[in-house]
């Protein structure tokens, strides 16, 4: 009797007859049905637009609005009120019209209660079922919806194979990540979008003997974008297989669905071994220059002398490191400093072979491992081609900067069969280049080997020494070859060790310049020289010269005019009777850098010799360039004057060279009377050597000043 368990049905009752509609309104009341009553059809469509019925019975014949009239508006307003037509009319014609309009049962008067109240209640169950499986049907779409809705806003790729691994279904979410439409792969095979590198691995992985829902097969593979659009992604794909006999679409009309045998997951991971590779990358890269680090060098060493041994072959290992990057970094800032080494990087790798391998090992030193050689003559000339390739200028900027680069070698097995050995003993091979004037190479040899705990011995007591004052200032007289007066004194360095006596500089000037010793070592001679000289110039020598040689790590730092010229004031040194010396690598490894600084020391009254003439590129375009006033003569020529030796022609050019700038000239290393005679004869300015004495401390040189003219003593 109700539309609910709640809630009773409402009934419309129309009829143009008050008796009868009371009548049919009072027994369906007395049934606990809702009744609302209308005389007449105007009356029931009012009541239509008003109320909401589950059900309306009403007669046909009506003077206003009929039946028929009444049905029109209830299937326009209520579609889903169910109609029951009780009338008079019972003919064929009237009963199929009502039928074809939408009544649900008619009923002719006059009509048995039981009877009505039976086809009511018929009438009622029915539109109840229809409500019912309109609602089923209404949450199964709603269930499809959501269902088609997470599955396609899943931020995987959902598919469904067939047993020969075409597709039955995948959803949108492909579109966005590899843009192929849902559409076109159905009846594709999976393999169609693998990258063809994992072709073989992803079709063979659905056929593995122990797949099951509960071991399911997951795998990384790379899927191919379509078209250019993407580049190729990575996914993990997880794949269950479906049972045939408990997949519910047997007998669905989905073709695809229904020979559906496994069904998956595919989820892009390319972020994440992106950011994997990041992190590998990090730990075996220098992010810098992109080279490889310290610990991807020494993996790849390893292997390679595991490869040379059992081959038989040598490799060879470089270690190179920058000159004057520091001062480019000091002078111009770390970021100029890290582009040089961008740019440093670029040009040492297109020197290489493929194979070889360049590595940043820390600061401004590289690292080159050169595998498979035949001799030492292949390591020599990459070496060669290296330094030539860093010879040409940088630009930074507006700077337009040099570098050079000194370059150590070990040859496998020569130089050492372990991986640290090796390195250890490349470095060692570059520090003898750096004491030798850096922007060059040398191959390791076991006369280099300086045992590690005297070494770092003596490290020690020099950095003591230069905290106790061991350091004692030596002078060489520098001789005026006609008159035979001291014209000028050359400061030399020597340590009175507490334990091994009076060192000379080769025991320990390599090692000052390789610990970074040499600026501050190289300060404390100057200032006792200055101290010394200084009183012998105040006490009647004024025209006397003070030579001191500067290391080239003095000479490139970018305050060197700065604290050069205040400890000249410290000293209250005259700056007119000091001379430094110079060589030139130095000058030419920075030209325009050195050239500033030059002039502004020259400006100040100070005199520039270049030391060791002759031994480096003796070029006529610097000399015309820069304020130069001495050329110093090396030893090595001095001692080749001998009738018909080629040193003694060097010497003959030198000089004649030196006439023709007008500068002064001193010889370096005379020894005897008849290399003192043949200079004078070539108009030597100056000479110095042993043949007027060695150098001597500060106390025995006084006495040698009162002399005029010096006495010669036996070498």
């Amino acid at each position: 009797m109700s539309a609910t368990a709640e809630r009773p049905a409402h009934i419309l009752v129309v009829d143009d007859d008050p008796r009868l509609l009371n009548s049919l309104a009072s027994l369906l009341r007395f049934r606990k049905y809702r009744v609302t009553e209308a005389l007449g059809g105007v009356q029931a469509c009012e009541k239509l637009r008003q109320l909401e019925f589950d059900v309306a019975m009403l007669d046909l014949r009506m003077p206003d609005i009929d039946g028929f009239g009444v049905m029109t508006e209830i299937s326009r307003l209520q579609p889903d009120c169910g109609v029951v037509v009780v009338s008079g009319e019972s003919g064929f014609t009237a009963v199929s019209r009502a039928l074809r309009r939408g009544a649900l049962d008619y009923i002719k008067k006059p009509y048995d209660p039981e009877e009505l109240l039976t086809t009511l209640e018929a009438v009622l169950h029915q539109r109840s079922l229809v409500r019912a499986h309109a609602a089923i049907q209404c949450r199964l779409q709603k269930s499809e919806a959501l269902h088609r809705y997470i599955v396609n806003s899943s931020p995987d790729i959902v598919f469904m194979l067939d047993k020969d691994g075409h597709f039955c279904f995948v959803n949108s979410k492909i579109k966005t990540v590899l843009g192929y439409a849902p559409d076109e792969l159905l009846g594709s095979h999976f393999g169609a979008i693998l990258d063809e590198r994992d072709v073989s691995r992803g079709t063979h992985a659905l056929k593995g003997p122990n797949i099951s829902a509960d071991n399911p097969r997951t795998l990384e593979v790379r899927l191919k974008a379509r078209g250019s659009r993407k580049a190729t992604r990575h996914f993990e794909i997880t794949a269950f297989p479906i049972d045939p006999e408990t997949w519910s679409h047997q007998d669905g009309t989905s073709t695809g669905h229904r020979d559906a045998r496994f069904y998956g997951t595919a989820r892009d991971v390319t972020e994440r071994k992106e950011a994997e590779a990041f992190i590998n990358f990090q730990a075996y890269h220098d992010l810098l220059t992109r080279l490889p680090n310290r610990a991807l060098f020494k993996d790849r060493l390893n292997l390679a002398m595991t490869q040379a041994k059992r081959a038989g072959q040598e490799l060879a290992v470089m270690f190179l490191d920058l000159d004057r990057f520091k001062v480019v970094n000091d002078t111009l800032g770390h970021a100029m400093g890290d582009r040089l080494l961008q740019a440093v990087a670029q040009r040492l790798d297109r020197c290489l072979r493929k194979g070889d391998t360049l590595s940043r090992f820390g600061g401004d030193e590289f690292t080159l491992l050169l595998p498979a050689l035949n001799n030492h003559e292949d390591a020599r000339r990459i070496a060669r081609k290296l330094i030539e390739a860093l010879r040409a200028p940088f630009q930074l900027g507006e700077h337009e900067v040099f570098v050079g680069v000194s370059i150590g070698i070990a040859m496998y097995p020569e130089a050492g069969d372990s991986l640290d050995q090796l390195i250890q003993n490349a470095d060692i091979a570059m520090y003898h280049v750096k004491a030798r004037g850096k922007d060059g190479y040398r191959f390791y040899s076991r006369s280099m080997c300086i045992d590690s705990a005297n070494r770092l011995s003596l490290e020690r007591d020099l950095r003591l020494a230069l905290e106790r004052d061991e350091l004692r200032v030596f002078y060489q007289p520098q001789v005026c070859a006609v008159s035979g007066r001291t014209v000028g004194l050359e400061a030399l360095v020597r340590w009175q060790h507490p334990e091994q006596g009076l060192l000379y500089p080769g025991d320990f000037l390599p090692l000052a310049e390789e610990t970074r010793l040499i600026s501050t070592l190289s300060e404390q001679v100057l200032a006792k020289a200055c101290r010394d000289v200084g009183v012998w110039i105040r006490n009647g020598h004024p025209d006397l010269r003070l030579a001191v040689n500067l290391s080239p790590v003095q000479v490139e730092h970018p305050r060197f005019v700065e604290s050069l010229m205040e400890q000249l004031e410290a000293c209250d040194f005259p700056p007119q009777n000091l001379e430094i010396e110079i060589t030139e690598n130095v000058i030419m490894n920075d030209l325009d850098q050195i050239s500033q600084k030059l002039r502004k020391l020259a400006d100040f009254g100070i005199r520039i010799a270049i030391d060791d003439f002759g031994t480096g590129y003796s070029s006529l375009n610097y000399l015309h360039r820069l304020p130069i006033h001495t050329l110093k003569v090396d030893q090595s020529f001095v001692q080749g004057i001998r009738s018909g030796e080629d040193g003694a022609c060097i010497v003959n050019a030198i000089v004649a060279m030196a006439h023709g700038l007008k500068l002064d000239i001193v010889a370096e290393g005379v020894e005897n009377d008849v290399q003192l005679a043949y200079l004078r004869s070539l108009g030597c300015h100056q000479v110095q050597g042993f043949f007027y004495g060695r150098p001597a401390p500060a106390d025995a040189v006084v006495g040698s000043l009162q002399n005029a003219p010096f006495r010669a003593t036996a070498s």
